[in-house]
């Protein structure tokens, strides 16, 4: 393991410029655009297996941060995966007349369910004319006028002969209030009850008998009366039936004709006819010429009195546009729904309020987002859809069962208040596609099974791509397309070549892009307003610089205070000197888009103890486990370094001065454990480097995350209190390529008035800190004389020395204390 310090950074490795000459174009108005993200191929092929895949469970879960374009690109791929599918058909619901609560889906051909809807409105129509035309025709009229007759005639024919067979008897037929009576008569005149008795006795039993016969007879007849009203009555509806499936008959029967193909269409105007002929009323006007009360839906007055409604067809999906919103090509529809809740997904009965009671029918039957995207895809931002109250699981349900059926929050807890419909469920056949963060689709993999058999498909979003000549190349015209979608000023080649160094800056790495569009295309247009601002008519590198530029001003209220705190010695941050036990660690702070580097004192204290190193950040929980890990490794680091067989007598502390808030990460373990060294070997460290980096085991440094952002940080409490020539910043070898700094800092490392170190091990780091060289061990285990790590064993080992009494001393420590004495006579 080298222990030489390394060179500082050249400033070509701090920043990898994009050569604006190596574009091939003047400006983005001469490239074809191109509007898709770049880098997604992963994304594209997960698309087209979910859209291909005609198996169940085969939906689309697509993953990946916000504003990194899914939207848009889920939009365009799915349109074209399912532009050759057959256009869906059109869904209907109509009226059961057998069960009025549980209204019939009909499927029809993409556009016909207008047509339908037109032809059965056309048809009440037809009907509200032809119907009281039938019955005020002369023929009807004479018709039932003719069975009025018959029945009357009969009625009198048969009272007539029972009269006269009353009136040879001296028994008269006569109308009282009540009904019909038989009264005795003499020369014509009804005999009043004394005239009755007056008569001979053998007078009164003849007529007495009589009267009694006829009695019988007229009762009998009375009897026949109502079966004739009710044969009257029964031709009188033959009649009407007759009558109006007359009027009826051929306008259903051009109906059919024209369905003849769709045999549901076919077996609902079978039913239309049958209740038409049944209810013929409802078309009749009354004497007041007011529309006859019709039949009902539920039991209910129909909406608005009109009890034609049952007639109507309710259209809810109409693919009758589908072609044309696809250029004339056949294609499955491509639906977003951005307010998933559950009446949103699957649809809704809507209802009225007539004499205080909620009342519905058919006719209000609204479709979801399903119905809509039937024999398509639906596409979903899943967090919005979790968040709403059953969506979630009536999605689920509707995609196992593969059938969309429309039901209320209520009925899903089993309950409703109101009368409502049961609507047929309408068959589903749809892709869905959740759009989410990946946290989220990782954590409904573990906890809902269900998601896992539904959505078998991931389409994982890259957040960066290679920065090689092809994609800096579809980079650009990816650029182009946003200028054209927005109407905005090409950007020449040199403005482009910054926009490639700005999207490798967001990536954090010198050889990637970053693909999150939404942040460059901001950056974009911002700089299309600079140039407009200055009236030019292309954008320029100093457009897109002041707009990067204008962004960082817009967000760095916070930074700028910390730096204001830092200057007054608020916050002490030492850039000159040296100080033992002490180091300038570094941190990022993260707010929302904006980074940036916040240096923190590191300190430490060693006494003699019991081999314990304590993180002070994490006995008063301001530690995050990360960071207690990095103290961890950094603590078994020591001790196999430096103890050996022999116990570690260490007692030290180390905190993060000035932090009131919490701590996380290990990129400052290699800080912590520089200020430990320092502290043990009693050597300074130069406080004008600043440090970061994870370290591990065997003493390497590993690379951290923020690494521009960091040096940044440093180079700001530098600058604002003057340049040394002195001052920089000690990173992780591996660190190097991700390098893209300001460039203020790489003028200042070009000048040599600020220096960035790349260090690969401990060894290295501490040689540049305390100007001594670390010191690598001989085969006996002891380092060199006026190194750094000699200094830590010394201390240590004496401190293991005096931990025991001598005359209880293990054998290890006796070694310990017999090589600490050799050192001692080395040295002298």
């Amino acid at each position: 393991m080298s222990d030489a310090p390394p060179d500082r950074l050249s400033a070509t490795a701090l920043y990898t410029v994009c050569d604006p000459s190596a574009l091939p174009f003047e400006t983005t108005a001469d490239l074809t655009p191109l509007d898709d993200p770049i880098g997604q191929h992963r994304a594209e092929a997960a698309v087209r297996l979910a859209v291909g895949m005609n198996h169940g469970g085969y939906n689309l879960f697509a993953l990946g941060p916000a504003g990194i374009g899914k939207h848009a690109f889920l939009r365009r791929h799915l349109e074209q995966a399912v532009a050759e599918r057959p256009v869906p058909p059109d869904w209907c619901y109509v009226h059961n007349f057998d069960e009025p609560h549980r209204p019939k889906a009909l499927s029809l051909p993409p556009g016909r369910g207008v047509p339908l809807r037109a032809a059965l409105d056309g048809l009440v129509e037809e009907l509200r004319q032809a119907i009281p035309a039938a019955f005020e025709s002369d023929e009807y009229r004479n018709r039932r006028g003719a069975i009025q007759e018959t029945y009357k005639d009969r009625q009198e024919t048969a009272f007539n002969a029972l009269q006269e067979k009353a009136k040879a008897q001296d028994v008269a037929l006569i109308r009282t209030p009540v009904g019909m009576a038989l009264a005795p008569i003499r020369d014509g005149e009804v005999l009043s009850p004394k005239e009755f008795q007056a008569l001979p006795e053998d007078e009164r039993r003849r007529r007495q008998k009589a009267s009694e016969a006829l009695q019988a007879e007229l009762e009998a007849l009375l009897h026949e009366v109502p079966k004739w009203e009710k044969q009257q009555r029964d031709e009188t509806r033959d009649l009407n039936r007759e009558t109006t499936e007359y009027a009826v008959g051929h306008l259903i029967d051009e109906l059919k004709s024209d369905w003849s193909g769709h045999a549901a269409v076919l077996a609902h105007l079978e039913a239309v006819r049958a209740d038409v002929i049944a209810h013929a009323d409802a078309f009749l006007k009354d004497d007041a010429g007011q529309q006859a009360a019709g039949p009902t839906i539920l039991g209910q007055a129909s909406r608005g009195g009109d009890p034609m409604r049952r007639y109507q067809v309710n259209v809810i999906v109409d693919n009758g546009g589908q072609s044309a919103c696809n250029d004339d090509k056949p294609g499955g529809p491509v639906v977003y729904e951005d307010h998933p809740t559950q009446p949103n997904l699957v649809g809704r009965i809507e209802h009225m309020s007539q004499f205080g009671t909620l009342v519905t029918d058919f006719t209000l039957i609204k479709a979801g987002a399903l119905h809509r995207a039937n024999g398509g895809c639906l596409f979903l931002d899943a967090l919005k859809l979790l968040t709403q109250p059953f969506a979630w699981d009536t999605l689920k349900r509707c995609l196992r069962a593969e059938r969309v059926r429309i039901e209320s929050a209520a009925e899903s807890l089993g309950f409703a208040s109101t009368q409502t419909l049961e609507p047929e469920p309408i068959p589903l056949s749809v892709k869905v596609v959740l759009l989410g963060e990946p946290m989220l689709y990782y954590a409904l993999m573990h906890y809902d099974p269900e998601f896992r058999e539904l959505f078998r498909v991931a389409a994982d979003f890259e957040t960066r791509i290679d920065r090689v000549d092809d994609t800096v190349s579809a980079f650009a015209r990816v650029v182009a397309g946003l200028v054209r979608r927005d109407g905005l000023r090409p950007l020449d080649r040199a403005a482009v070549a910054r926009m490639v160094e700005h999207g490798a800056r967001l990536a954090g790495d010198a050889g990637k892009l970053s693909t999150h569009m939404a942040t460059l295309e901001d950056v974009v247009r911002e700089a299309d307003f600079w140039a407009a601002e200055g009236g030019t008519k292309t954008v320029g590198r100093d457009h897109v610089q002041q707009a990067i530029d204008a962004r960082t001003y817009r967000s760095d209220r916070l930074r700028a205070r910390i730096q204001e705190e830092i200057d007054a010695g608020t916050l002490v941050i030492e850039t000159d000197g040296t100080r033992i036990g002490q180091v300038n660690g570094l941190a990022v702070l993260q707010l929302d888009h904006f980074a940036f580097g916040k240096p923190t004192r590191i300190s430490c204290r060693v006494r003699l103890g019991k081999g314990e190193v304590v993180d002070i950040e994490r006995e008063v929980a301001l530690g995050g486990p990360l960071h207690s890990k990095g103290v961890l490794i950094l603590s078994a680091f020591l001790s196999t370094r430096f103890a050996g067989d022999d116990p570690l007598s260490l007692s030290a502390s180390l905190v993060f001065e000035q932090s009131y808030g919490g701590v996380d990460g290990d990129s400052a373990s290699s800080a912590e454990l520089y200020a430990l060294l320092s502290a043990l070997a009693d050597v300074p460290l130069r406080q004008s480097l600043a440090v970061t980096g994870s370290v591990d085991q065997h003493g390497r440094v590993q690379a951290i995350g923020g690494v521009n952002e960091k040096i940044e940080g440093f180079f700001d409490v530098c600058t604002a209190r003057g340049l040394t020539g002195e001052q920089g910043v000690l990173i992780p070898a591996a660190n190097v390529r991700h390098l893209m700094l300001r460039d203020d800092v790489v003028k200042a490392c070009a000048d040599n008035r600020f220096h960035v170190y790349p260090v690969s091990t401990v060894d290295q780091g501490i040689a540049l800190l305390t100007g001594m060289p670390a010191g690598e061990a001989d085969a006996h285990g002891v380092f060199p004389i006026g190194s750094v790590n000699r200094a830590v064993a010394r201390r240590l080992a004496a401190w293991t020395v005096k931990a025991r009494p001598r005359q209880s001393e293990p054998e290890s420590a006796r070694r310990g204390r017999r090589r600490s004495d050799r050192a001692d006579k080395d040295e002298r």
